[in-house]
């Protein structure tokens, strides 16, 4: 690490004009970034974590802000440091991609629609680095093996709808990597990302440190990340910066009251060790309405048997039917009456493809659904529609799943009106009712999705699932992008609700942590199958199945003197779900190696 710093920001303010006057998003906010050095920014959403790096790119301009004071002071290696904040945008373009690297946090608009992802990521080395078309392809294809993309070469050719969530993190990152910037902006990279692939994308990033000295800045908030990857720690909040220090420092002895209660609101793998049921946590400054455990009750209400879900796919010149993505493979498992049963996995293992197959919103192939002695495979669509009031859905991304144009409390009352479920009078009354629930003031009601922050965005989608009052709630990802602080807080609204409504989940995560706080049974899947299923506790404390341990060796640790190096990383290559036509997999065998744990024994390819 060199004495002089890469990039300094100087009493930075920047401004957003609203119809009340100008709002401050970063109010006064100095700090530097030496060559080589991880600086992770972390506070909750709205604190200006994101906006401070913006407005080093100077894209913070296209949002409509305006960097109304202060120096961003960056050294590009030929003399005095250049502010860019009086740069012209026109000449931003030699820097953006070449010197300064950005990982965006939403891969779907961080990509565009209409090209391939190698059109995309040659795109920045053609014109950076002059690179011809063969060799730009080939440092193309070198950048998807080095994010650990199975068939890159196929990759290449494919366009970002036809790539899962993950996928498609992985393929920005690949592009903020490809011209080896001086300094590297990582925007929440890995929210999206299951703890395998994340504690392999913390190594790639901290061995291109390590090697050719890149700095980077890394906003996140997942303390665990932060444990692992941070040099120095900046703790932002309502868009000042109010505390700052070595990593161990701030974790060890957190001077301001914001970050001690950020750090606590941080779920720890290990927590609920010899607790056989799970329970609310403790946040400071928020009571809970009961902190008992949630026993929940020994009665099923879902049954899923040999469960099959499979996707064509379709190639050739009359677009034929050539092979098939073997999504979920004979999968079976029970949810009982108040309980939580949570998937894991990585992504592209076929969680969310189960949790929507049990709704019927993909059409599984084969298996049984049984869900309170009522069969949904053999229900038509007008039965269906009756039985969707007893299974609701939460989505990972909620501004995707609420209807930007609709007023809240229309989108939280739609369900009720759709099944008549009782007056207007008796319908607004329920709605200002599931406010109060998920802890929103009743004068949100009159706002749309774009004036709420994530995670108030997440518990309109929570409220919208409890309408009708359903005996199961599928939970896909529904925390994952949420800071810490407030996912503590929806994980035990969550929790809340079980206890006093007896409501069953089914939890789809990748998160570790969240899934064992909140988990009665846990079912481990890799590449659709599910490897290994048991009571939580069975499943953490004694994981059996090879892939299970390798998962739990990969959720970073929130402790900065407990870092994972590259070697605990022993991951092998995901094999390709796509097999032929006609291809039958081997059948499902399990082993029962303790009371209701059993584990994968036929031929998994892991």
């Amino acid at each position: 690490m060199l004495d002089t710093p890469l990039a300094r920001f100087k009493s930075l303010r920047v401004e957003f004009q609203t119809k009340d006057g100008p709002v401050a998003g970063v109010k006064d906010v100095s700090f530097d970034i030496f060559p080589g050095e991880t600086v992770c920014i972390v506070g909750e959403s709205g604190s200006g974590k994101s906006v401070s790096s913006l407005s080093l790119m100077r894209l913070v301009e296209f949002g409509g802000g305006r960097i109304a004071k202060g120096e961003l002071l960056f050294d590009r290696g030929g003399g005095a440091p250049e502010d860019l904040a009086k740069k012209p945008l026109n000449a931003m373009r030699g820097i953006r991609g070449n010197e300064i690297g950005m990982i965006f946090q939403e891969p779907m608009t961080a990509l565009n629609p209409v090209f391939t992802v190698g059109r995309q990521l040659t795109e920045g080395l053609r014109l950076h680095k002059g690179l011809g078309r063969e060799a730009a392809e080939q440092r193309a294809l070198d950048l998807l093996r080095q994010v650990r993309i199975p068939e890159p070469e196929r990759r290449l050719q494919q366009y970002p709808h036809e790539l899962s969530g993950g996928m498609r993190q992985r393929v920005v990152i690949a592009m903020a990597l490809a011209c080896e910037p001086k300094l590297l902006i990582a925007d929440e990279p890995t929210t999206a990302l299951d703890v395998t692939i994340q504690a392999e994308i913390l190594a790639l990033m901290d061995r291109l440190k390590r090697e050719t000295g890149t700095a980077v800045m890394f906003i996140t908030h997942d303390m665990a990340v932060v444990a692992q990857m941070a040099d120095r720690v900046i703790v932002m909040f309502r868009g000042e910066k109010v505390e700052e220090g070595p990593v161990e420092q701030i974790f060890e002895a957190p001077q301001h009251p914001y970050t001690q209660a950020l750090l606590a609101a941080v779920p720890k793998l290990g927590e609920m060790r010899g607790k056989p049921y799970p329970e609310p946590m403790k946040l400071m400054g928020k009571t809970l309405k009961s902190d008992a455990p949630i026993p929940g009750t020994e009665q099923p209400l879902l049954k899923v048997e040999n469960l099959t879900t499979r996707f064509p796919v379709l190639g050739g010149f009359f677009r034929r039917q050539v092979a098939n993505v073997h999504a979920v493979e004979d999968i079976s498992f029970t949810v009982n009456k108040g309980q939580t049963l949570s998937l894991v996995g990585e992504s592209g293992c076929g969680k969310s493809t189960a949790g929507r197959s049990i709704l019927r919103l993909v059409e599984p192939l084969e298996g049984r659904i049984d869900l309170d002695g009522v069969d949904i495979r053999a229900l038509n669509p007008n039965d269906l529609r009756r039985a969707r009031a007893d299974m609701q859905m939460v989505f990972q991304d909620p501004f995707a799943s609420l209807n930007p144009q609709m007023q809240l409390v229309d989108q939280v009352s739609e369900p009720m009106r759709n099944f008549s479920t009782g007056s207007q009078d008796d319908i607004m009354h329920r709605c200002e009712m599931l406010f109060d629930r998920v802890e929103l003031p009743r004068s949100f009601m009159r706002r749309y999705p774009h004036e709420l922050s994530g995670g108030q965005r997440q518990r309109i989608a929570i409220a919208r699932a409890l309408a009708l009052n359903p005996k199961l709630i599928v939970s896909d990802e529904a925390v994952s992008a949420l800071d810490v602080s407030v996912q503590a807080q929806v994980l035990n609204l969550m929790m809340e609700l079980q206890a006093e409504l007896g409501i069953s989940y089914l939890f789809i995560s990748h998160d570790m942590a969240v899934v064992e706080r909140v988990s009665h049974h846990v079912g481990v899947m890799y590449l659709g199958r599910i490897v290994e299923i048991g009571p939580r506790a069975a499943v953490f404390e004694d994981p059996r199945h090879p892939y299970t341990r390798a998962l739990m060796k990969a959720v970073p640790i929130a402790d900065p003197r407990n870092r994972k190096s590259e070697r605990d990383l022993n991951f092998k290559p995901i094999p390709s779900p796509i097999h032929p036509v006609g291809y039958e997999p081997a059948p499902t065998e399990f082993e029962e190696v303790t009371p209701g744990h059993f584990v994968l024994v036929s031929e998994s390819g892991y």
